[in-house]
């Protein structure tokens, strides 16, 4: 593997699953591979889980680290084609991602989407410019359309799961929509769909409001229910999450969505599913406080995968590397 962006770029899913679990089951049992290797890591917006946990997968395989938050540290990048710069962006990327793929032998960056303009956010110019212009394999840590990493974490806790019960039937897995507070991108629920979709492991389900349906290139290959009790029926792992309207791009749509709020009572009609969330959540908006807090989350063995999944994805580049 070279980039690491989506799906697409891994060659061998079920491999790559695997070798996540086996550095959680020894961290440390390729401590050298990335000795004299140097990781930046260059976030547009703010990070916990994705930087700390790529952070420590990246210590574990012997890399020097690097973080730089432009939108703290740096100069405002500007990525158009032909601009004229005589507003507010001082440097053009163009000019800073060689630099910066002089300086690394890895590049990891986290963009975001701006909710306003489809066609911009969709098209992924930012985190393509780099890959353009860097010269050096390029690792998302979330882009406008695309969270990869949380989702070979996502994989990665639902395999475990299964493997340490001795799970024999094909799962039925669902990503259920959830109340939120402000429009929240399709960027985790589009990676999710991609991913489970490529996996081919799961009865897999997408239950949310009218309106709210996502674009179908990630999502095709998964049932779409509007009821999400019909939907939760026999579930056997329970994706939450909220996003925003796709085709009224970034909208929060008209009526009172509070009943798609999870809670135990909901869990009922399950196969004593496991409840799943990448976080931060809002708790008692998105997931109540007694899935969260019950014996049904996998919430924080979840985000603990986060190391495993980036460790894995970091070795494989190392690899081509060599």
């Amino acid at each position: 593997m070279y980039h690491f962006l989506s799906v697409n770029d891994v060659a061998h899913l079920s491999t790559l699953v695997s070798q996540a679990i086996a550095f959680k089951a020894n961290p440390r049992k390729r401590c050298h591979l990335g000795e004299g290797r140097r990781l930046g890591m260059l976030f547009l917006n703010p990070s916990l889980r994705t930087r700390i946990s790529t952070q420590v997968a990246a210590a574990n395989l012997g890399l020097e680290t690097i973080v730089f938050n432009i939108d703290k540290e740096g100069w405002k990048l500007e990525f158009e084609d032909g601009a004229v710069m005589n507003g507010d962006t001082v440097e053009h990327v163009k000019d800073a991602a060689p630099v910066l793929g002089k300086y690394f032998d890895i590049l990891a960056i986290r963009t975001f989407p701006s909710l306003k303009n489809k066609e911009e956010d969709y098209s992924e110019n930012y985190i393509q410019q780099f890959v353009k212009y860097a010269g050096i394999p390029v690792v998302s840590l979330e882009s406008a359309t695309l969270h990869p990493l949380q989702s070979l974490a996502d994989l990665v806790t639902m395999e475990e799961w299964m493997l340490n019960r001795n799970f024999t039937h094909k799962p039925k897995v669902v990503l259920t929509w959830a109340p939120h507070v402000k429009p929240l991108p399709q960027c985790v629920a589009n990676s999710f769909a991609q991913w489970v979709n490529a996996w081919g492991k799961a009865e897999f389900s997408i239950t949310h409001p009218e309106g709210y349906e996502l674009d179908e290139k990630f999502t095709n290959g998964a049932r779409i229910v509007y009821d999400q009790d019909e939907a939760l029926k026999d579930a056997d792992f329970i994706y939450v999450k909220n996003w925003s309207s796709y085709h009224s791009y970034g909208a929060v749509l008209p009526g009172d969505h509070s009943s798609w709020l999870l809670n135990s009572s909901k869990l009922q009609a399950t196969n004593n599913a496991k409840v799943m969330h990448c976080l931060p959540v809002r708790r008692n908006v998105e997931l109540s406080d007694e899935i969260l807090d019950g014996p049904n989350s996998l919430v924080t063995e979840e985000a603990g995968n986060r190391v495993w999944a980036a460790q894995a994805v970091l070795a494989s580049i190392l690899e081509h590397l060599r």
